[in-house]
């Protein structure tokens, strides 16, 4: 009788493991950061441009986000007034100073890295769908020597767009995203925390394993107050 408990209380054990997916995953996520993520982000960004794996291009970028959906990154020198504002679901461009177009916003990477805490969760997991990763999936298995949960693959061998979640801080180190026959990759390293939040400092971002921007940051500042005024599309304001 003994080993007969024994054996449904490791078999129930195993089960539990076996059947945990990627909502439950991003729920323990959420559980852990909501009310916790800093509300605004600063850092200046080196940003190397490369071409057949050799790098083509150094800019300096200077970005501010205020979450949930506000990002804004100048690029260059202050003078130039060269930026782009991400807000809502629109990109604006400036290119000195003045509007340079308008497109739906597609950028991801806003929500992933912190906008998510600040939604209800039924909104954040509807949103993931919608970016298009399978939340019914998930495996377990090791990155750079860490543990880490893949959301949005059922095994190593799914091309199926996934999420890379480190397993003990529950943050994002890698996504992959398959599309017209093309991967699309960006990897986070180099992780700094802030109160009980985290940041990459560093992200390298390729196509079809190739390697085409690598960025770097310095000067990172959580929680300092920014003007949002920046954030307005319809009249530019310099960066301070």
């Amino acid at each position: 009788m003994r080993n007969t408990i024994l054996f449904i209380l490791v078999t129930g054990c195993l089960s539990f493991t076996g059947n945990k997916d990627g909502a439950s995953v991003l729920q323990m996520m959420y559980k852990k950061y909501a009310g916790n993520w800093y509300k605004s982000f600063s850092f200046t960004q080196t940003t190397g441009q490369y071409k057949n794996d050799s790098l083509v291009k150094t800019t300096t970028w200077y970005e501010n986000i205020v979450f949930p959906d506000k990002f804004r990154i100048d690029i260059g020198e202050k003078a130039d007034s060269n930026a782009v504002i991400y807000r809502g679901d629109s990109v604006y461009y400036f290119r000195k100073g003045k509007p340079a177009g308008k497109r739906y916003n597609d950028e991801d990477l806003t929500f992933l890295l912190g906008g998510m805490y600040f939604y209800p969760f039924d909104s954040v997991l509807s949103k993931i769908k919608k970016q298009g990763y399978d939340t019914r999936k998930m495996y377990e298995t090791n990155y750079n020597g860490q543990p880490v949960y893949v959301i949005g693959a059922g095994n190593s061998s799914e091309q199926e767009n996934q999420l890379w979640i480190d397993k003990e801080k529950l943050i994002v180190l890698k996504f992959i995203k398959y599309k017209d026959g093309q991967k699309e990759e960006g990897i986070f390293y180099d992780h700094r925390q802030f109160g009980k939040a985290w940041s990459e400092t560093g992200c390298d971002f390729y196509i079809n394993d190739k390697l085409l921007q690598k960025e770097s940051y310095k000067d990172c500042k959580a929680n300092v107050p920014v003007n949002e005024a920046i954030f307005n599309p319809y009249t530019f304001i310099e960066r301070e």
